[in-house]
């Protein structure tokens, strides 16, 4: 998956975790949550659907998990851009980059995250939201602050539409990953230098 799991008892056990969390990542974007059954994620990673459970304590686990994985990774990783020394210009294309790479590598969670939110249990899906807010708040500033003249409220939509520009990415791939990836990154830069 994208971070490392909780540390559990053995290697063996975390990195069971993550082939089940990658597996499941890939069925529920193909064939949606509703359509995934435990058997089904326990065959695609060769263990029964029941010996999941020594993993998870449901499918709902294994959604919570993975979208409050993927939701941490984005706000850690576009803090971290957004703190870099650097002229703000240089802030706003590490995030942009950083999230058009996410995207690229990750097209199943992209998926997932972008239909499932709705069957998160209702605590995960505020711990989801929160993170997300976050994630935002740090585009709002690194926009706010490369993009002169523009407004709070403008920044926030130019934010939320460039994550939809790039979040499209799983359903784009008439070019290879790096002439994609620049593409992406011209088309998310130039919207965003266009808000002011």
């Amino acid at each position: 998956m994208l971070a490392n799991p909780t540390p559990l008892v053995n290697g063996e056990k975390a990195n069971r975790r993550e082939q089940i969390l990658t597996a499941a990542a890939e069925l529920f974007a193909h064939h949606g949550f509703h359509g995934v059954g435990i058997d089904d994620i326990g065959a695609a990673v060769g263990i029964s659907g029941p010996a999941l459970y020594r993993h998870f304590r449901s499918k709902d686990a294994i959604l919570g998990e993975m979208l409050n994985s993927i939701s941490r990774y984005l706000l850690e990783g576009g803090t971290a851009r957004a703190s870099q020394p650097g002229e703000v210009t240089e802030v706003l294309e590490a995030l942009v980059r950083f999230h058009v790479d996410f995207a690229l590598e990750h097209p199943a969670l992209i998926t997932v995250q972008e239909r499932n939110l709705a069957n998160l249990t209702d605590v995960d899906r505020r711990q989801v939201r929160a993170l997300q807010r976050q994630y935002v708040e740090v585009w709002v500033r690194a926009i706010s602050d490369a993009v002169p003249g523009i407004g709070e409220r403008p920044a926030r939509s130019a934010a939320h539409a460039v994550f939809g520009l790039i979040n499209s990415t799983p359903y784009n791939r008439h070019l290879g990953d790096g002439e994609l990836a620049d593409l992406l990154c011209k088309l998310a830069l130039g919207a965003l230098r266009a808000a002011n």
